[in-house]
């Protein structure tokens, strides 16, 4: 979020006045990015005060003006950053979703808005756009997602065909697990997470149909060591190449490194000539 837009703020030093290049490098500085993360895990810790009814009686008041505190210093950060980094602002996808969260916590509690304010709960994935350990996870899903379409077609087909067979077999004796299809997603989608999978729907199955064994079994197979595995496997190799590229260096072209090395020629005939006497 932040490192990106203060590199390009510095890369454009020359046209950015002093004032908003210091402000930057404040706001992105370790201490205040830790006051922010410090502010919201107490911003964190009220919303879920707020859900006691006995401590709000108590201290409802207090809960209410700490958590108009801990918005007051959100918006005060977002107002920082978009003085100082103005249209780079909004290139960052970061940014864009600090300012609907906090956009949520705006929303007047009465009236027709009123639903969205429950959407404030949300200022706590913040800490998503603020810990850098963090961001890297989410910005890992966010690359796997064109890899992870081609398994989630897969599964959808392989639960299509499974819902259609087990409504066949086991509908007409079982129509609250399997009477339609999408009765028999859910009950598929409940044994693919091993919930209750066995005494709770396979052996009541069995005890109708015993060759029932021969149907779940293979899909608890593919559907929960095999597809879903592959899920984890290519977040994971998504996040080692995101990994590698961070820690790869730059190599500047060939146009780039001939203006680098002119820039420190220049540099270096500029010290000589002030070092020279009567200069």
């Amino acid at each position: 979020m932040s490192e990106s837009d203060l590199l390009a703020l510095r890369a454009h030093q020359p046209a950015v006045a002093t004032w908003r290049l210091r402000l930057a490098t404040w706001v992105e500085s370790a201490r205040i990015q830790g006051f922010i993360i410090g502010v919201i895990l107490l911003n964190a810790v009220i919303l879920g005060f707020e859900t006691s009814p006995g401590i709000m009686a108590d201290h409802g008041f207090w809960l209410t003006i700490l958590d108009r505190t801990c918005l007051l210093i959100f918006c005060v950060e977002l107002v920082l950053k978009l003085a100082v980094y103005r249209m780079h602002f909004w290139r960052s996808g970061w940014n864009w979703f600090d300012l609907i969260v906090i956009g949520f916590a705006l929303v007047p509690g009465a009236g027709p808005w009123s639903v969205l304010r429950s959407l404030r709960v949300l200022r706590v994935l913040r800490l998503l756009t603020v810990v850098p350990q963090l961001r890297r996870v989410v910005a890992a899903f966010l690359h796997s997602i064109p890899g992870l379409s081609g398994v989630a077609a897969v599964m959808g087909v392989f639960f299509y065909t499974f819902s259609v067979l087990t409504t066949k077999l086991f509908g007409a004796a079982f129509p609250a697990w399997f009477g339609d299809i999408g009765s028999s997603l859910y009950t598929l989608f409940q044994i693919m997470t091993l919930e209750s999978w066995s005494m709770g729907i396979v052996r009541p199955v069995m005890n109708e149909y015993p060759f029932a064994w021969a149907i779940f079994v293979p899909f608890i197979v593919i559907a929960t060591f095999t597809i879903l595995n592959l899920f984890i496997g290519i977040i994971v190799s998504t996040m080692q190449e995101l990994r590698e590229e961070e820690a790869r260096p730059i190599i500047p072209d060939s146009r780039t490194a001939e203006l680098i090395a002119r820039l420190e020629n220049d540099l270096i005939e500029l010290k000589k000539q002030l070092r020279r006497p009567g200069v």
